[in-house]
């Protein structure tokens, strides 16, 4: 069955069908990474948008769903150049095109998905439209120029938890702010014996210190950090009573709650292989990651320090409160897909923890 991916400028991209049928709107990004699709797929950070993989294969080790950052996907639609219908990898429990039907998902393969990436960079992400239904070109481009942008859809309460669960631990108790958190910060934080209580994005400031937590972890997520104002105030509202760690949107969060601003990229960073230069060590670090928005680092007030920069494009990937126990990176330390270079930043975490509660 043919399948047709129309953008917003006019550009068609004619391909094979596979995985769900129908048509399926969203934000046209591209993920740079050469494995960790599966985990692409399952990243609720992907909600809203169609995501091209630039590696030519994708497929080819197949689905376990040991590897899943969520027990579903949210992306609106998957483009490959290839898609691997005979995966080699005994881990695998399904091939990729079940998994992306029994989710709903739109997948098109036989794309040229680097003439395709070249466009987004040039002009920046699109909105566009995937269909395998017999529609003309001009009208499924007339449909792409008519979806919503990304920013203003509220998709934070789609992925994120609507119920307090609390995974068990014997060490401090971490209140992680669910705006779409992937699965390994809870495991990252596990394996260092915290106790985690996930919590719902829009719950209470009163809530969560009737948990009494040592430490507040701010977690990946979807969309632009503007259209969660409720959690912005939150975080503004406890950032001088616990110890603080932001990650990704958390990051974004964190620099809007100290009164800085945010702005959306030409085309994102999304990819498992992004060099971060930590300003402080000098040391360089290869890092996962998936974002459209970034803090402007001119806009942030005087107690708050840029800790890391973007060697690519020299934008934020991590700040640092002067005086408080704040601190937050762009990046994803708990990769999945990607290096574990990063892993430091949650023993940093659990020291500021540990010295927060001395005093």
């Amino acid at each position: 069955m043919h399948a047709y991916l129309a953008l917003e400028d006019g550009t068609i991209f004619t391909g094979k069908a596979f995985g769900a049928t129908g048509e399926t709107w969203g934000e046209v990004v591209f993920n740079t990474g050469m494995t960790g699709y599966q985990e692409v797929l399952t990243d609720p950070s992907y909600c809203g948008q169609i995501v091209v993989m630039t590696y030519p294969l994708i497929g080819n080790y197949g689905i376990n769903r040991e590897d899943f950052e969520a027990k579903n996907s949210f992306v609106r639609g998957f483009v490959v150049k290839e898609e691997c219908d005979r995966p080699s990898n005994w881990r695998s429990s399904n091939k990729i095109h079940e998994f992306l039907a029994r989710e709903g998902v739109i997948g098109i393969s036989g794309v040229d998905t680097r003439a395709l990436t070249r466009i987004l960079r040039n002009h920046g992400t699109m909105r566009g439209i995937i269909s395998t239904e017999a529609l003309g070109p001009k009208e499924l481009v007339a449909k792409a120029q008519q979806c919503p942008h990304i920013s203003g859809q509220k998709l934070v309460p789609t992925v994120a938890t609507k119920e307090i669960y609390t995974v068990p631990g014997s060490g401090p108790r971490v209140v992680l702010l669910d705006f779409g958190a992937k699965a390994n910060i809870v495991r990252c934080l596990s394996e260092r014996g915290c106790e985690v209580v996930v919590v719902p994005p829009d719950t209470s400031i009163e809530d969560i210190k009737a948990l009494s937590p040592q430490g507040i972890m701010l977690s990946n997520g979807p969309g632009d950090p503007q259209d969660v104002p409720y959690a912005v105030a939150t975080v503004r509202h406890l950032l001088n009573q616990y110890p603080m760690f932001g990650i990704c949107l958390g990051h974004q969060i964190l620099g809007l709650a100290v009164g800085g601003q945010t702005y959306k990229l030409k085309f994102g960073h999304r990819g498992a292989n992004h060099p971060v230069k930590d300003l402080q060590s000098g040391r360089v670090y290869i890092t996962s990651q998936n974002h459209g928005f970034t803090v402007d680092r001119e806009s942030l007030p005087a107690d708050m320090e840029v800790s890391h920069i973007n060697l690519n494009d020299n934008t934020v990937e991590g700040l640092r409160h002067k005086t408080l126990p704040l601190f937050s990176v762009q990046y994803h330390p708990e990769a999945a897909p990607g290096p574990m270079d990063s892993a430091y930043l949650f023993d940093h975490f659990l020291e500021n923890i540990k010295q927060h509660t001395a005093q």
